[in-house]
């Protein structure tokens, strides 16, 4: 099984930045997706940013410009810098591995934009 844990989250003033962490262990497969996400309406969670293993990337259309998701410099992990925090950035942030096979979520780690 595949395990997450993420780490970065805290409270920032907007304009501030913040970087997240997600870091995989356990059976990771040779090709994945992980990515980040957040509730959006009716608490759906929404894509925030994600990253493949050949190191494509998508992002949401309300952090464009602002964030960058990549690859840390550790094995199996990846970064969300989150530049120019506004206020509605506020939410609880889920790390997401996915592997074709499994679909694996982190707990969550709170980001609070406020002043």
């Amino acid at each position: 099984q595949v395990q997450l844990v993420e780490s970065g989250g805290g409270l920032v003033q907007p304009g501030g930045s913040l970087r997240l962490s997600c870091a995989a262990s356990g059976s990771i497969a040779s090709v994945y997706v992980m990515g980040w996400y957040r509730p959006g309406l009716a608490n759906r969670r929404e894509l925030v940013a994600k990253i493949d293993t050949t190191g494509h990337t998508n992002y949401g259309d309300s952090v464009k410009g602002r964030f960058t998701i990549s690859r840390a410099n550790a094995k199996n992990t990846i970064a969300l810098q989150m530049d120019n925090l506004i206020v509605e950035d506020t939410a609880v942030y889920y790390c997401q591995y996915n592997d074709g096979e499994q679909t694996v979520w982190g707990q969550g780690t709170q980001v609070t934009v406020s002043s």
